[in-house]
């Protein structure tokens, strides 16, 4: 495998806001003027670049020459920050990997943001659709949209204002599984009040910061029901403000409050958050996405539920979507996140099956 490609594109930081600048690069390199460099024998594709009106554009490279094929293959530009420079190591069997794991087989390693959420995903569709092109396949296209790791902008746009397909297979970081169904997401803002005085005289006040704490602790005794699939609810704070001197008790709290959620609670959540909340707090919600199921019955590729989010909820248009690719989600957003040459390999292997199972062609 030719890493070349892979590590030009690694090197492009694309963190959330920046992505613009490695959909150009695709453009250029990818596009039907780029054939002679990463297509050998393969048609290029056309490709089609859409503002999505925050300054960020999607990308669809098409091999069915419509600018509407029927499957879809799907990931993102943009990467959480801090951007992480790549980086090429060979390990050999048994070797310890950054997260923990064994190496299974003398194997080359990529580490650096985005090496498998989701620039991986990339790299391994882009190398499918080379295979199926030479193979004579047309009725596809690869997606790329920004925007995803700050609420799915891109994909929001594009649903909007473009048509769906047949399938969608969204690339996410997924151990090469097939997502049997996805948690959904809850989201708020909630500011506390409290009365501020002299810290020495607490008596004449009411802390905004202990009213935090006491929500805190009665949302950690709430007993969201389990569900069969999904299994637990779970939450996150973040954007955590209050901005009183150390010797002033706190006027006001505000914060963010993110719910992963399942069937059994999907509807259940904003209610619970509003009935715990102190009095005269002011909950505004950003609402999210539900639970989903997807399309995951291909013979020989194991499937699992997951609990992060993707595009793949807001890209409606399409009749069947599912999601896959290489890489842990349990590396992605931190600074350990790598991916194998021997997962980038097996990805590409399982798109082309996915699709030919879809499109019941044979391998």
């Amino acid at each position: 495998m030719n890493l070349d490609l892979f590590l030009e594109i690694l090197g492009i930081d694309s963190t959330s806001g920046q992505e613009r600048g490695l959909a150009e690069f695709l453009k250029e390199r990818l596009g039907m003027s780029g054939q002679a460099g990463p297509f050998d024998s393969a048609q290029g594709p056309e490709i089609h670049e859409f503002e999505v009106g925050d300054g960020t554009v999607n990308l669809l490279l098409d091999w069915s020459g419509t600018g509407k094929p029927g499957f879809v293959f799907c990931t993102h530009l943009d990467t959480v920050p801090p951007y992480i420079p790549p980086s090429v190591d060979l390990v050999k069997k048994g070797d310890l990997l950054p997260d923990g794991k064994k190496a299974e087989e003398d194997d080359t390693i990529i580490k650096g943001r985005g090496s498998c959420d989701a620039k991986g995903q990339l790299f391994s569709m882009f190398l499918a659709c080379q295979r199926l092109s030479r193979e004579g396949y047309k009725d596809f296209g690869l997606l790329l949209l920004a925007g995803e790791e700050t609420g799915s902008h891109g994909a929001k746009a594009y649903t909007k204002n473009n048509p769906g397909g047949d399938f969608v297979l969204v690339g996410e970081p997924t151990d090469n599984c097939l997502a049997s169904a996805s948690k959904g997401t809850k989201a708020f803002e909630v500011t506390i009040p409290g009365r501020a005085c002299h810290s020495g005289y607490p008596e004449h006040g009411a802390s905004a910061v202990e009213r935090f704490v006491d929500l805190m602790n009665t949302l950690k005794l709430v007993e969201f029901p389990t569900d069969p699939i999904l299994g637990p609810t779970t939450w996150n704070v973040g954007d955590l403000v209050s901005s009183n001197p150390q010797n002033i008790l706190s006027p006001e709290t505000r914060f963010r409050i993110y719910f992963r959620t399942t069937f059994a609670t999907d509807e259940l959540i904003q209610n619970k958050l509003l009935g715990a909340s102190p009095k005269g707090s002011v909950i505004q919600a950003f609402g999210g996405d539900t639970p989903m199921t997807y399309f995951s019955e291909v013979e020989g590729i194991p499937s699992k539920p997951v609990s992060f989010g993707s595009d793949a909820p807001r890209l409606e248009k399409f009749a069947r979507r599912a999601i896959c690719g290489p890489g842990s989600i349990l590396t992605a957003h931190t600074d350990k996140e790598y991916v194998l040459v021997s997962d980038l390999q097996k990805a590409v292997e399982q798109d082309i099956k996915i699709f030919k199972t879809v499109t019941k062609e044979t391998i």
